[in-house]
């Protein structure tokens, strides 16, 4: 999701955050994969709300939706890997990355029990774009230039990966391709909830379209406040989330970076996170205090 693939202008350098540069040709890595159970979850209650799942989504089987991810995320790190432009298991801003991944990944299975089971991935890719998502599955990438370009600290960019995980955890992902597909090749919509036929075929041969599915605004509401708690429970500050739409509008005056294609910013985006601020404010307090 969020993806709109520039891959095939490779960056010969990228800048790392310590001032220097990398070399045009990362070596390969080994995966990175972090266990979704590395720390056990709270119990407590959601803070905000932000309603049930959609049932649309259970037209599409989850672990063909799942395994469908695996694929596109192989083949898109693989072809970063091939042009030089995959960011090394050392490097600065990947360490950085799967650092807060580790804050967040406890506070997920909450939100989608199938999370607990996930095997989470963090990448970097080397790219001017300002761009990040996650798949199904928990496979997540940021691109260099969201990081280097937005000059995000610690709490924004937790706030970004909070909201791209819970496009996934939230299942927004396969409602999309539900009411797409079962539109598009005619299917009743009620003959699918009562059992009378499947779209796991369809989920099996996605093609690209997992990169560039677009949510809807309720979709993008939902992501924004559960991403919001996550990161509040991992210990990143509430506020951050406001200051990272901020920056987003800003940039926005510079041309339309590729997160805000699937991520339309409104002046009601930061109105709702502002609104919701004092729900999960005492999460990230006790989460400071251990």
């Amino acid at each position: 999701m969020c993806f709109i693939c520039d891959l095939k202008t490779p960056s010969p350098q990228v800048a790392s955050d310590t001032g220097g540069t990398v070399a045009p040709r990362w070596q390969a890595r080994r995966a990175f994969l972090l266990a979704a159970g590395a720390t056990a979850a709270g119990s407590a209650l959601a803070q905000v709300d932000v309603g049930s799942s959609s049932s649309l989504r259970k037209l599409v089987p989850a672990e063909t939706l799942e395994s469908s991810a695996r694929q596109q995320y192989s083949q898109v790190i693989g072809e970063a890997r091939t042009k030089g432009a995959l960011a090394p298991d050392d490097y600065p801003q990947l360490l950085r990355l799967r650092t807060i991944a580790k804050k967040l990944i406890p506070h997920t299975s909450p939100w989608n029990e199938r999370s607990r089971n996930w095997r989470w991935e963090v990448n970097l890719i080397g790219s001017k774009q300002i761009n990040a998502w996650c798949m199904p599955g928990g496979k997540i990438a940021f691109y260099t230039g969201i990081l280097d370009q937005l000059k995000l600290n610690d709490d924004e960019v937790a706030m970004i990966m909070g909201h791209e995980m819970a496009h996934a955890l939230r299942e927004h992902a396969r409602e999309r391709l539900a009411k797409s597909q079962a539109t598009s090749i005619g299917l009743s919509i009620a003959s699918q909830l009562l059992g009378l036929g499947s779209l796991g075929d369809v989920a099996a041969n996605l093609g690209t379209q997992l990169l560039t599915l677009k949510y809807s605004r309720d979709d993008e509401t939902e992501s924004d406040l559960v991403g919001l708690e996550i990161a509040a429970r991992g210990g990143y500050k509430p506020e951050a989330s406001v200051s990272l739409w901020q920056k987003m509008q800003a940039a926005s005056g510079n041309g339309s970076p590729s997160f805000l294609s699937t991520h339309p910013s409104g002046a009601n985006r930061i109105q709702e996170l502002q609104a919701n601020l004092p729900k999960v404010q005492h999460l990230y307090e006790q989460a400071v205090k251990g």
